[in-house]
């Protein structure tokens, strides 16, 4: 996986949605991986990080190959306990039906498809400009997912994708969260798009049981924890 450097700037602490020990100080700039089969919680799960910053004055941008702007914005807000909070949205859902957001505050950018990659880097620049503007100074980022990326270009290109965002959470002192589901590819992906990663939530199932574990911040894996 990728090496973070040393920064700065104040941590983030995520302990509070994943009690783990590896979470209570995360670097800006860190990107994590969240990794498990279909079905179980990722996106749950990356929704309460971004509203646990949220709720704390950061800013929030969502990345989306599979719903519509309006629909995000929907479902986000089930998850955060602010009245309001700097919010951007890149849409890549691309099947030609518009659904904004009625809140004009939030920054709303277009891509034509999940595959649209030079897309969705402008969308991604222009929303985190946007956000500092609006005097925002550190905040968390999402893409879900990286296995429908993987559906319309090959892994080379999305880990080249998931460098040059990472770098750029890096610069803006941003947390950066990125899907994948495991199931969906053969290992040989899966550890290509490891590697531009500094860290990796795995999420898993036993018995009915959702679990996850943090690799990649520490030395160590941390133990299973039950979500």
């Amino acid at each position: 996986m990728a090496t973070n450097t040393d920064r700065s700037g104040t941590m983030y602490d995520l302990s509070s949605v994943l009690d783990v020990d590896a979470l209570e100080s995360v670097r800006p700039g860190t990107s994590i991986l969240i990794s498990g089969p279909a079905m179980t919680g990722k996106q749950g799960l990356v929704y309460d990080i971004l509203a646990d910053g949220a709720g704390a004055g950061e800013g929030t941008v969502i990345l989306s190959t599979g719903d519509r702007a309006g629909t995000v914005v929907e479902e986000f807000d089930g998850h955060v306990t602010a009245d309001s909070f700097p919010l951007a949205v890149i849409d890549c859902a691309g099947d030609g039906t518009a659904s904004d957001p009625e809140d004009s505050d939030i920054f709303v950018y277009h891509a034509s498809s999940p595959g649209d990659l030079t897309g969705i880097g402008i969308g991604i620049t222009e929303a985190l400009e946007t956000l500092h503007d609006r005097g925002v100074e550190r905040g968390r980022l999402s893409l879900s997912s990286l296995s429908t990326m993987l559906t319309y270009t090959d892994r080379k290109t999305v880990f080249k994708l998931c460098h040059v965002l990472s770098s750029r959470l890096d610069a803006a002192d941003y947390l950066g969260l990125f899907t994948i589901d495991a199931s969906a590819h053969d290992e040989q992906t899966l550890q290509v798009i490891k590697q531009a990663f500094d860290g990796m939530i795995e999420i898993r199932e036993r018995e009915g049981v959702r679990e996850a574990r943090v690799r990649g911040l520490t030395s160590e894996p941390s133990e299973w924890l039950e979500l």
